[in-house]
């Protein structure tokens, strides 16, 4: 009995994490309502409070899916690179702009969304943010292998903020930001001077 009742919220929760991430790709964040997901997910709206704490844990739930396919779309970036650590920069950050155009409202979502203030993400959600440096740790320390373990996480985690940041001021449309048609080529460049600088950097250089 009790196999089937969980069974049957497990199929609650993923008709609902769907619905939301239906409606986050064709509205944004700011079109996640549970009177919306619900009725997209053909459950009664109080369902959604028996499957979920609150709709903030079902946008943690989409933007961990998310997370995981955008995790795949960079492992697979640096598996078919059969190149030089630079190359493979090269290649990660490529797939990164060409996931956040392809998937714009729900890679929107990722960096939009926030608890409310006093609340902490679960543990297994801050986890799933490891996708967006892991695979830079290995390129950059066959560049920097002078670098500390702990230098160079905090490395990993500078490169990823440069490129994301190139990345989002331009996907926004802020007047700040490098145009859309010029965004490939202007975070190659990015990364190219990156590159160029972590060679510099190296002792004896």
């Amino acid at each position: 009995m009790g196999n089937k009742r969980e069974a049957r919220r497990t199929d609650l929760q993923n008709r609902l994490i769907a619905a939301a991430e239906a409606q986050i790709a064709e509205t944004g964040l700011a079109g996640v309502k549970a009177r919306e997901v619900t009725a997209r997910a053909g459950c009664a709206l109080g369902a959604l409070y028996t499957a979920f704490d609150d709709v903030d844990m079902l946008v943690l739930h989409v933007n961990s899916r998310t997370l995981t396919r955008l995790g795949e779309a960079l492992k697979t970036a640096r598996a078919t690179c059969d190149g030089t650590p630079e190359e493979v920069l090269q290649a990660l950050a490529a797939e990164y702009v060409r996931f956040a155009r392809d998937n714009r409202r729900l890679w929107s979502a990722l960096f939009e969304h926030r608890l409310p203030e006093g609340v902490e993400p679960p543990t297994w959600h801050k986890r799933d943010h490891a996708v967006l440096i892991e695979e830079i740790i290995a390129p950059l320390g066959a560049l920097r292998p002078d670098l500390s373990s702990k230098m160079l996480l905090m490395r990993a985690r500078t490169t990823f903020a440069a490129v994301h940041g190139v990345v989002q001021l331009s996907l926004q449309g802020r007047f700040v930001g490098v145009p859309q048609d010029s965004l490939a080529a202007e975070v190659t460049a990015l990364v190219d001077a990156m590159v160029r600088g972590a060679h510099l950097a190296r002792p004896g250089a």
